[in-house]
């Protein structure tokens, strides 16, 4: 039984002569069986050889360079830690590459330029998912936020907030408003590959706000208005939430300039005995966990509905709140977001 040479053991000017040799026989008359046989190689071979000298010659069947590409190679374990840690550490454009985000191109030039290492963008994406990376969206984070001031209060003043709530009985509620637009859009859906799905909706130009604070007992209370939201507005939400309360109320909210007004903070101070009122750091919507409510109420009660009309809107996001206010354990679940895990 005939067995075939191992061309990897031969040296590339070798490999190129068998390769010649063998197409000048075909053309001379061999059968490619025959010339398979005769040079120890397959007949598939014999057949691609004869496919490259249809297309270019026996030139193209002069030897190659083999193996990697010259400055390609792998990473070494330290090298693999140091490109690990810059990823997790930077984003590319704070390396001053020319990306904004982490893809499998940014993570090359990283190499490239850190290690002078050449690296295809498979290998890169072998190596991102053996050190634990995986492709997701990002969150969006203010540069002016202050990270101090976060850690700060997610260690000692929100724990000694909490404390002083149970001393005095008092409920902890997270407030929050927003603003309802009528073309808002949310969610996708199916259609033919190349046409873009249409949705029918009124040319109307309408909104509507809400304000709504929660517990994370599953306490929820809110309002729905149109208008601005202004310092009276807010004022008579914190009477609101006094009147229905049974004891002290803790209002923690952001520094919106309304939060922040005269007429709210004499208020306060004015009864200062049935409310306090708690600002959160700058910057920081990830620490409220009313704000996933606002997501919600966008996501599940307009964005799944076309209003005609403002009358309309403003139904629609009192049904889904009332719903809401029947269902306690989704609101507690709004607490066990990650960076708003307050204990209850």
């Amino acid at each position: 039984m005939r067995t075939h040479t191992d061309g990897r053991r031969v040296d590339a000017a070798t490999q190129a002569h068998v390769r010649r040799t063998a197409v000048k026989a075909v053309r001379a008359g061999m059968t490619q069986t025959a010339a398979a046989s005769t040079f120890g190689v397959s007949v598939r071979a014999v057949n691609k050889w004869m496919a490259v000298d249809k297309s270019g010659g026996l030139r193209a069947l002069a030897a190659k360079q083999r193996g990697r590409p010259v400055g390609a190679g792998s990473l070494s374990a330290a090298q693999a830690t140091k490109v690990r840690q810059q990823i997790l550490d930077r984003m590319p454009d704070q390396l001053k590459l020319g990306f904004y985000l982490w893809t499998r191109a940014a993570v090359v030039a990283l190499i490239a330029r850190q290690c002078h290492v050449t690296v295809s963008l498979t290998t890169v994406g072998r190596y991102l998912r053996a050190w634990g990376f995986s492709v997701q969206k990002p969150v969006r984070r203010a540069y002016e936020r202050n990270d101090a001031a976060i850690a700060r209060w997610l260690k000692r003043e929100y724990p000694a907030i909490a404390r002083d709530a149970r001393r005095e009985g008092a409920t902890i509620y997270w407030g929050d408003e927003m603003g309802l637009r009528r073309d808002h859009v949310t969610g996708t859906s199916y259609a033919p590959v190349g046409r873009t799905p249409i949705v029918r909706a009124t040319g109307q130009r309408f909104g509507c706000n809400m304000i709504s604070a929660i517990t994370n007992r599953g306490q929820l209370v809110f309002r729905v208005f149109q208008g601005t939201f202004r310092a009276p507005m807010f004022v008579d939400f914190m009477r609101r939430l006094r009147r229905q309360s049974a004891g002290k109320v803790y209002l923690i909210v952001d520094g919106h300039p309304v939060h922040r007004s005269r007429v709210a903070k004499a208020y306060v101070a004015a009864h200062a005995d049935d409310i306090r009122l708690i600002r959160l750091p700058g910057t920081c919507p990830e620490l409220n966990p009313d704000e996933l409510l606002n997501q919600d109420v966008k996501t599940n009660a307009l964005g799944k509905s076309r209003p005609r009309d403002r009358a309309e809107m403003m139904m629609g996001v009192r049904r889904h709140l009332y719903r809401r206010q029947k269902q306690p354990h989704i609101i507690r679940n709004l607490f066990q977001e990650r960076h708003v895990r307050y204990a209850a």
